[in-house]
């Protein structure tokens, strides 16, 4: 027992020096985005990418989730702990994101400062104290499953936890793109997608846009969603402990 406590202590330790690495990585090369595209500051609209450099930023994002999930993948052998060990290392990595742009050009002013967060496969904004919030979720999601395994159970969670983690899930994801899909829905973009970012009326559309309003009851609506669906996977693993 205590070896495999020890063991994922030292995995939660290499686990996060690997985020860290990668938050620092990940700061540098928006720094020098922004110093490119933003020389007066990071701020509200956008500066759309042309087809080619929209192209090769998407290759970015897609090229380090997949290499959070290769490191995941051999963290484990198991489905729902390699899940929670590619959520803990992608919160570890965000976190420490935004710790490094704050430390290396003190941005963001504030926590409530608008930040585009994803591109994949539309753009994702809000608050960066909404991200940090989802990471701390994550974090705990992967103690949830951890830490009951690491003392001897086998942990699986119920359709009906899934179905809680999964709406909750949807409800965030809306709650940071539906800005830009309603642009794209309202625009009739969505109709010539892979050519989007040539269309000079979604890139008008764009150039005005200004987000001022994030949608924190969709988003804290889809966090209780997620920690009741963890709460009945707590007090499931708990019960069984107790017998």
């Amino acid at each position: 027992m205590e070896r495999k406590l020890t063991d994922s202590g030292k995995k939660f330790l290499i686990l996060a020096v690997f985020a860290v690495a990668m938050g620092a990585f990940e700061a540098i090369v928006v720094i020098y985005l922004r110093r490119i595209y933003y020389p007066e500051g990071f701020e509200f609209p956008l500066k759309l990418f042309s087809s080619r450099m929209l192209s090769i930023e998407l290759l970015r994002e897609f090229s380090t989730i997949l290499m959070i999930v290769s490191v995941a993948f051999l963290s484990a052998r198991d489905a729902l702990k390699r899940l929670a060990w590619f959520l803990y290392i992608f919160a570890v990595w965000d976190i420490f994101y935004y710790f490094f742009l704050k430390m290396l050009i003190g941005w963001p002013p504030s926590i409530l400062t608008w930040d585009i967060l994803f591109l994949i496969p539309v753009t994702w904004i809000g608050p960066v104290l909404a991200p940090v919030i989802c990471s701390i979720t994550m974090i705990f999601m992967t103690i949830c499953i951890i830490y009951p395994q690491d003392r001897g159970y086998r942990v699986r969670m119920t359709g009906l936890e899934w179905l809680f983690v999964i709406s909750g899930s949807f409800m965030i994801l809306w709650s940071f793109t539906k800005d830009y899909l309603l642009i794209i829905v309202r625009g009739g973009f969505w109709r010539d997608f892979l050519n989007m970012a040539e269309n000079s009326g979604f890139r008008l559309a764009v150039s005005g846009f200004i987000p001022s309003n994030f949608s924190w009851y969709t988003f804290a609506a889809g966090e209780i969603l997620i920690l009741a669906g963890l709460f009945l996977l707590l007090r499931r693993t708990l019960r069984l402990t107790a017998e």
